[in-house]
């Protein structure tokens, strides 16, 4: 079954990246969702400066504005889809992600299956 591991960090460093994790975790980490042969596709989001939020009113007006919404404390950072055979697998890997330490957390949701 597919899973997908959203990255919050809950704290950021001065380049954008996860403040409490190192680069070299990340490529570890990273290299062993691969050589375990369950990655499916993921990535980095550029820095948050870069998001642009679309709202749609009832009327169908669509209002555009720079950045997310000012209130949010955790930044998405990233994604994992990975393929793993049940909940209990897609928990141990998401709870091995450099992003789920200190002010970080990972978000594990399935993957719907609409031809099943």
């Amino acid at each position: 079954m597919k899973y997908m591991l959203l990255i919050n960090a809950g704290s950021i460093d001065q380049d954008g990246g996860a403040a409490e994790c190192t680069v070299e975790e990340w490529m570890a980490y990273d290299k062993e969702v691969h050589d375990a042969g369950i990655f499916v596709s993921g990535e980095s989001l550029a820095d948050l400066v870069t998001a642009t939020t679309v709202h749609v009113d009832e009327a169908g007006k669509r209002t555009v504005t720079d950045g997310p919404y000012a209130e949010a404390r955790e930044v998405l950072g990233g994604f994992y889809v990975i393929d793993v055979p049940d909940l209990d697998v897609a928990l141990d890997w998401a709870a091995r992600c450099p992003g789920a330490r200190g002010s970080g957390s990972m978000v594990v949701r399935p993957i719907a299956d609409f031809g099943a």
